[in-house]
């Protein structure tokens, strides 16, 4: 019986929220409650006091404030007009609201665990599901490896309380998300804070060591790992301009243009390093 489905689930959850305990995820795992915060035009989304999970301006809730969000959609360069992208952790939305908008093509499905923080959806304005996007609660380790070769582009940015969960970064589940893209496909994992040599092996591992590329951002302790099945998307300025004519709107293009243009010189730069050794 799938968790949340008997009366005596329901029961001892009740019991569970009155006590300020935090809902279980799909695997039965307890979670810490989801809490949404609104001050100064911003909503933000917290588990401990202090950490935030994720952060928007009221009166733009498609805007990607947080830089690493940006970066992570550098993976439009190697695949400009997806046709499925696949996401692990839905959070306050703040890709899907931005793919969801500017890539009309695209079919949008996300996986999320916690359903507290599918109870804040509206709090983020994240749009109803449609023939485009679908949320889905689950485990996203589990929902990934029931996909196999389902999606142009996968992101992967599932984090608790804690940090990165044990189950978003076995040699198993990066495996798994290598099995879930189409040929040509990529992904791309954010990293935060913990240094990320093991990560990123497990990556090479699964995609091959000349299929990973890993770019730091400047202002944040995050790193953004890109990982891809088939060629290595052009690096120069006219791959990088037809990734970019691949967005609606002029306000999509000079959000991800810088990004865009930094991804693709860490390439050229790895690919110039690869060809001297």
């Amino acid at each position: 019986m799938a968790v949340g489905n008997s009366w005596w689930h329901r029961l001892t959850e009740a019991v569970a929220r009155l006590r300020g305990a935090g809902p279980l995820d799909p695997t039965g795992l307890r979670l810490r409650p989801a809490r949404v915060r609104q001050y100064n035009g911003y909503v933000s989304l917290h588990f401990i006091r202090g950490q935030t999970q994720s952060r928007m301006r009221s009166d733009a809730p498609d805007h990607l404030l947080i830089d690493y969000t940006r970066t992570m959609l550098a993976a439009l360069l190697w695949r400009p007009r997806p046709g499925r992208i696949g996401i692990v952790g839905l959070g306050g939305g703040s890709q899907v609201k931005f793919l969801h908008r500017h890539l009309p093509q695209a079919c949008l499905q996300v996986v999320e665990n916690h359903p507290g923080v599918l109870a804040l959806r509206r709090a983020f304005g994240i749009p109803d599901d449609d023939s485009r996007l679908e949320v889905t609660l689950d485990d996203g380790a589990r929902f990934i490896a029931a996909r196999p070769a389902r999606y142009d582009l996968l992101l992967v940015d599932g984090y608790d309380a804690h940090g990165i969960p044990e189950a978003l970064s076995t040699p198993a589940f990066l495996q798994a998300c290598r099995d879930a893209l189409l040929p040509g496909g990529v992904m791309a994992s954010n990293l935060h804070g913990d240094d990320p040599a093991v990560y990123v092996e497990r990556l090479r591992q699964a995609f091959g060591a000349g299929h990973v590329l890993l770019v730091g951002e400047a202002k944040m302790s995050n790193r953004i790992a890109f990982a891809w099945t088939g060629e290595a998307p052009d690096d120069d300025e006219e791959g990088v301009q037809a990734a970019l004519a691949a967005l609606s709107g002029g306000d999509a293009r000079r959000a991800l243009s810088p990004v865009f243009g930094r991804v693709a010189l860490a390439l050229r730069r790895q690919r110039t390093a690869a060809c001297a050794s």
